[in-house]
C-alpha cells in the first residue's frame, strides 16, 4: 500500500529507494512504498538556534562568559547537503559556533569584546556561513545575547569606569574653568579696546572742534579786518581827527594830570589849525 505525502512550500524530502538516494521532492504529493522507500523531512524555513552560554578567554586572558543566537535556514537549491553530509546540522551548527566563538574572542582583549560587539556578531556570521555552507546551511544573521566578564574583571572594570569618570568631570571642570578664564579676558581686551577707541576718537572729536573753531575765529578776525579796512578807506582826515577829538574828551574827564600824546596826533590837528587860521583870517578882512 502506497504512503502520498504532500509537502508545503516550505517542506522537502529526501526520499531513498533500497537506500539509495533519488533526490529531493516536493512541494506537493511524495510518493512512498513501504519498505522499498524512505525519506527524510527538510524544512526550508529560518530557524532560530540558541547557543548555550560559552565561557571563552580573551587575548588578555580574561574569562568572559557569552551567549549568542544564530539564524540560519537549509538552502532549497542544496538542501541535500542538510541530509547525506550531516547527521544532525542542529547539533553541528551548535559545535561549530560554539568553538568559533572561542576563536574569535581569543583575538579580542576585554574592551574590545564588550564595546563591539556588532564587530563579533559579523565576524561570527561569515566564520559560520563559510563553515556551514558544505552542509547546504545559510546563516543569516548572528546576535550576541549577553556578555559577562568574570565578577572580579567586572569589579575591576567597574573601578576603572568609576576613575574614568571622574577623570572626565576633572577635565570638563578644568576646561570649563579655563574657557571661562579666556572668555573674561577676552571680554576685558575687547573693553580695553573700546575704551581706548572711544578715548581716542574722543581726542580727534575735540581735536576737530578746536581746529574749526580756531579757523572760525580766523576767519572771523579776518572778516572785521576786512570790514575796518573797507569803512577806514571811506574816513577822511578830518573825521579822523573829530574822533581824535572825542577821544582827548575822554582823557579830559578822567582823574590823570598828564597825559602823553604821540607824535602824530600833532600832525592830525595840522587840518584844523589850518582851518581855525583860515577863519581868522576872514574876520579880519571883515573888519
Amino acid at each position: 500500500m502506497a504512503i502520498i505525502n504532500f509537502l508545503k512550500n516550505y517542506e522537502r524530502l529526501a526520499r531513498f529507494k533500497w537506500g539509495n538516494f533519488e533526490g529531493m521532492k516536493g512541494p506537493g504529493p511524495a510518493i512512498m512504498l513501504p519498505i522499498m522507500h524512505s525519506g527524510t523531512k527538510v524544512d526550508l524555513r529560518l530557524e532560530v538556534i540558541d547557543i548555550p552560554r560559552t565561557t571563552s578567554i580573551t587575548s588578555d586572558n580574561a574569562p568572559i562568559d557569552i551567549d549568542f543566537l544564530v539564524y540560519l535556514r537549509v538552502v532549497a537549491e542544496t538542501s541535500e547537503k542538510a541530509v547525506l553530509e550531516v547527521e544532525n546540522y542542529h547539533q553541528a551548527v551548535i559545535g561549530l559556533a560554539t568553538t568559533t566563538l572561542r576563536a574569535v574572542v581569543g583575538e579580542m582583549s576585554v574592551d574590545e569584546v564588550l564595546s563591539q560587539r556588532e564587530r563579533v556578531n559579523t565576524i561570527l556570521r561569515e566564520k559560520l556561513d563559510t563553515d556551514t555552507e558544505r552542509w547546504g546551511i545559510k546563516v543569516t544573521n548572528v546576535e550576541i545575547k549577553e556578555v559577562e566578564p568574570a565578577s572580579d574583571i567586572q569589579e575591576a572594570m567597574n573601578r576603572q569606569m568609576s576613575a574614568e569618570r571622574v577623570r572626565r568631570a576633572v577635565v570638563t571642570e578644568a576646561e570649563g574653568t579655563r574657557q571661562a578664564a579666556v572668555t573674561v579676558a577676552e571680554g576685558e581686551k575687547q573693553a580695553s579696546i573700546l575704551k581706548a577707541e572711544g578715548a581716542r576718537q574722543a581726542e580727534i572729536l575735540t581735536a576737530e572742534g578746536d581746529q574749526q573753531a580756531a579757523v572760525l575765529r580766523a576767519e572771523g578776525f579776518s572778516t572785521a579786518l576786512d570790514k575796518i579796512y573797507s569803512v577806514a578807506k571811506k574816513v577822511d582826515a578830518n573825521t579822523l581827527s573829530l574822533q581824535y577829538f572825542d577821544t582827548l574828551k575822554q582823557l579830559g574827564s578822567s582823574p590823570s594830570t598828564k597825559f602823553i600824546f604821540p607824535m602824530e596826533f600833532t600832525n592830525l590837528l595840522t587840518p584844523f589849525t589850518r582851518m581855525m587860521g583860515d577863519s581868522d583870517s576872514d574876520v579880519g578882512k571883515g573888519k
